[in-house]
């Protein structure tokens, strides 16, 4: 068991100053970018999910946030927020790029959900074009959730880089201590490997309004105990602590329980169909 936390704590150590960097040059290029990317979505139009799911793509859960303040004030639609939510990346890139994953992979899973949230945002906004446009609130602050831009970008991005390492090390000492006692068939049995249910419970996991779900995921997918498939239907649902930013901000509870339900049902299907399509070829 000692040389399991010893081994955790120097894997974490490795990868800390790759962390702060990302989260460094994310910091910056949000803070520079904050005030720009709200008036880009107001004017956006029928475009708003492009520019929303491009945002989105963006690390940490900072812009799933805002959006979610956006959509409880109605300066942006439905279709606009599911397709942010399906695109947010979370602590998912970060850990990538620390843990030295080829960027073809990265860009295919970043690229995979850009798409998706496009195509569904668009879809979603289609369907509701004859909805009549609900009046701008100015009730919340777009930023009550979260205080980075009154900090330093260093501290700011520190911070993030500590919370993100105590999700990281306990998570990765849970996998290691059942990798070395069990094996990786604990994690197989456990999300149903191979199976076509397991999109289904990855995106469950993925629901879970915290950066761990994303960093669980993650470690999982690259570790090979769930699938691709798997790791991208947990991957979409995960959208950070904006979920439960919707539920305090947006008032109608059966709207935000139709939200998730439609990020649910969303996550789920695309995993589904990608576990049928790798198993036929």
């Amino acid at each position: 068991m000692f040389d399991i936390i010893i081994d955790t704590c120097i894997d974490t150590i490795k990868i800390l100053p790759f962390l702060f960097l990302t989260f460094l040059l994310v910091e910056i290029l949000e803070h520079k970018m904050s005030q720009k990317n709200q008036k880009w979505m107001q004017k956006a139009g029928k475009y708003e999910p492009i520019i929303g799911s491009s945002l989105g793509v963006l690390p940490q859960c900072g812009f799933s946030v805002a959006a979610t303040n956006l959509y409880a004030t109605r300066m942006i639609r439905l279709g606009t927020l599911i397709a942010i939510y399906l695109s947010t990346s979370d602590e998912m890139l970060p850990i990538l790029l620390s843990q030295n994953v080829g960027i073809a992979t990265i860009l295919g899973i970043l690229s995979f959900k850009w798409i998706i949230g496009i195509l569904a945002g668009l879809t979603i906004d289609f369907c509701l074009r004859k909805r009549k446009k609900e009046e701008v609130q100015y009730a919340l602050c777009d930023h009550d959730y979260c205080h980075c831009e009154r900090e330093s970008y260093f501290l700011s991005s520190l911070k993030h880089t500590i919370s993100t390492s105590l999700f990281l090390i306990v998570t990765t000492f849970v996998i290691n201590v059942l990798f070395t006692y069990y094996g990786e068939e604990i994690f197989a049995k456990l999300f149903l490997k191979g199976s076509l249910l397991s999109p289904f419970l990855s995106s469950l996991l993925g629901l879970i309004p915290s950066c761990g779900s994303s960093i669980m995921l993650t470690e999982l997918y690259l570790e090979g105990a769930i699938t691709f498939s798997s790791c991208i239907a947990g991957l979409l649902t995960g959208s950070g602590s904006a979920i439960l930013l919707l539920f305090k901000n947006n008032k109608p509870l059966k709207e935000n329980l139709m939200i998730l339900a439609l990020i649910y049902g969303i996550g789920a299907g695309i995993g589904f169909l990608l576990e049928i399509f790798f198993s036929l070829f």
